[in-house]
């Protein structure tokens, strides 16, 4: 037992040093896309100046990682209650709204139908998804309902952001912004989709404290 034991014990620890070797790698290959990350932040930026909405969108662990995203962008991004903030929302998380969605149109449609509802021109889709739309199984091609609420976007003018991983699938194409986390493991995908959307978060206000700070300054020098 005691050997059997050890045995496990040395699997565990190769697979630890495996996995955070891995995402070392993977951070370091991620800085290539810095680009695409920066215009991340500006587009949420752009939006936030001026009252656009925010859909972001995901399946799965994805749908998590939609809703931790907007939790932040709707509180994290700001200091007090009364501040200007952000006009995000997580469309997975109105249940009701999904199921009967998935019922009546099906599930290829649930969010770009929900979308056409609060449309604004100027708006922006932010989609997770492991594999970006390549692939299939029992319930038919993948991800399909991201695809198409990413192309509702483009087609109506607002902002198309795709976060993907592996080759980053049809999601690379279609989306007006990409960034593909460099990996081919469905647990360091979502893993490094969190890095990332904590990254964006904290990067975009620092954003928003300096306009902040720039607006009350104005206000107090033309009170003088």
């Amino acid at each position: 037992i005691k050997q059997e034991s050890r045995m496990t014990s040395m699997l565990n620890k190769e697979y630890i040093k495996k996995y955070l070797s891995d995402s070392e790698t993977i951070s370091k290959k991620l800085e290539k896309q810095s680009g695409a990350i920066s215009q991340v932040v500006d587009t949420l930026f752009d939006a936030w100046e001026k009252g656009k909405w925010v859909f972001v969108i995901g399946n799965g662990g994805s749908a998590g990682t939609a809703t931790h995203f907007v939790a932040d962008l709707v509180k994290t991004t700001i200091t007090n209650p009364s501040d200007k903030g952000v006009k995000a929302i997580a469309l997975v998380d109105n249940i009701p709204m999904i199921s009967a969605a998935t019922n009546d149109w099906g599930w290829s449609d649930v969010y770009s139908g929900a979308l056409n509802t609060f449309w604004e021109k100027g708006s922006v889709v932010i989609a997770f998804s492991v594999h970006g739309g390549s692939g299939s199984d029992k319930a038919g091609a993948w991800s399909q309902n991201l695809l198409k609420a990413l192309q509702f976007s483009k087609d109506n003018g607002g902002t198309a952001i795709g976060i993907s991983g592996f080759d980053g699938g049809a999601m690379k194409t279609i989306s007006d912004i990409s960034v593909v986390v460099p990996a081919e493991s469905t647990p360091l995908v979502e893993s490094f989709h969190v890095v990332l959307f904590h990254l964006i978060t904290f990067c975009f206000k620092e954003k928003i404290s300096e306009a902040n700070k720039k607006i009350k300054n104005e206000n107090i020098y033309r009170q003088r």
